[in-house]
């Protein structure tokens, strides 16, 4: 009685404060914005808040609500993690249309989530195939997955624990390369050689530019790989919604980034300059990038609302686990720790056996020791709340 009366309340206080927003504060940002003569600076940042005001309450209560009705801990914690990257992306966004000279440092925060959220829609996948079947011997009994163009040149990953091993690290490798060229990136930005931008070769900015497409390219195959291989079986989730979101947030915004460098370098995004400053490249890029984040992370934030919604774990007979098992289960970052000590070690190996190969060795195969596919969905990934 007193749950179901808490979360009437708190629904009526998200309906309340949403509308305040709307209509009294909005209209006020708007009414000074008039009143007082503003730059293209700050009307670009004012409309991208209104954008980023309105995505938040969308956001905020869709990861509040899971917390509420936490019934499958092996799923909703990683989903919690990923409709977190939402507002991370808006107040980012805005932050960067606010602090235009500092982009590369508001960046940070960002381009690190990203690959965090690509672990965790990983993790979310072998959970939920795990929880109804040993996703390896499944595999094993399918037919054979073929690569696609343009790798269709490469052998086959055999059906079961090769394909898995191999999508599962070709994901993995993404979240040690994308935070470690970020932290690159934020040096040489120190040192004055980042060159954000700028396609010179005595800059690091393309260089690093290549890496990160390499290595999200690489991590966004093996996704669809791995969906290729497991699509009967995801039906139930309806995976395809989530599929798009995932790789709309992630990977366009990516891509999205790197066409309005190429935009800026030639000049196509110079009426978007301040015509009162004498704006660099890098500044009107990072600029529309910014502003065009905010715009779509309200749409993202609309979109999260369908595709991983709540409602489907709305279960009163296994309603047992409290806000606060939530919450410590969405900090509890003890499983990504695990894996990517297991990915540093598979590395290890293939060093290994390549220097082994080159001096006619037979090559050793390392053991899978992290608990990302186990068949009984106990691992250390949501451990932490069933206790």
């Amino acid at each position: 009685m007193f749950n179901c009366s808490f979360k009437k309340i708190l629904r009526f206080l998200h309906v309340v404060i949403y509308i305040f927003l709307l209509l009294i504060v909005l209209p006020a940002l708007i009414i000074i914005s008039i009143k007082r003569e503003v730059s293209r600076g700050e009307k670009t940042a004012l409309i991208g808040g209104t954008f980023v005001i309105l995505t938040l309450p969308i956001s905020l209560w869709e990861i509040f609500m899971h917390m509420v009705y936490y019934s499958r801990p092996s799923l909703q914690k990683h989903i919690i993690r990923i409709l977190w990257m939402v507002p991370i992306y808006a107040l980012n966004g805005w932050l960067g249309l606010v602090y235009s000279g500092q982009g590369i440092y508001v960046d940070c925060a960002r381009e690190c989530y990203e690959a965090y959220v690509i672990y965790n829609f990983l993790v979310y996948l072998f959970n939920y195939l795990n929880e109804e079947m040993d996703l390896e011997i499944n595999l094993a009994l399918k037919p054979q997955v073929k690569h696609y163009f343009p790798l269709c040149w490469l052998p086959n990953w055999k059906m079961g624990r090769e394909l898995v091993h191999n999508c599962k690290h070709g994901i993995l490798q993404y979240t040690i390369v994308r935070p470690l060229t970020t932290a690159i990136a934020f040096i040489c930005e120190l040192k004055g050689s980042y060159g954000e931008g700028q396609f010179q070769w005595n800059v690091a900015f393309p260089y690093i530019l290549a890496v990160n497409n390499i290595s999200q390219f690489i991590a966004m195959y093996c996704l669809v790989l791995f969906y290729k291989a497991n699509k009967e079986e995801l039906q139930p989730m309806e995976p395809i919604g989530k599929f798009i979101c995932i790789k709309a947030v992630v990977f366009f915004s990516f891509f999205q980034s790197v066409l309005i460098y190429i935009a800026s370098s030639a000049g196509l995004l110079q009426f978007t300059a301040d015509p009162t400053e004498n704006e660099a490249v890098d500044s009107i890029s990072n600029k529309v990038q910014n502003f065009l984040i905010c715009i779509e992370m309200f749409i993202a934030a609309i979109a999260h609302h369908y595709v991983f919604s709540y409602h489907v774990y709305i279960n009163d007979l296994v309603e047992k686990r409290t806000l606060h098992d939530a919450f410590i289960a969405m900090w509890d970052v003890s499983d990504v720790q695990a894996d990517i000590k297991e990915h540093f070690g598979v590395v290890g190996y293939s060093i290994s056996n390549i220097n082994k190969q080159l001096r006619g060795q037979a090559p050793h195969e390392p053991e899978e020791t992290a608990n990302l596919v186990s068949p009984n969905v106990s691992s250390s990934s949501y451990n932490a709340v069933d206790a």
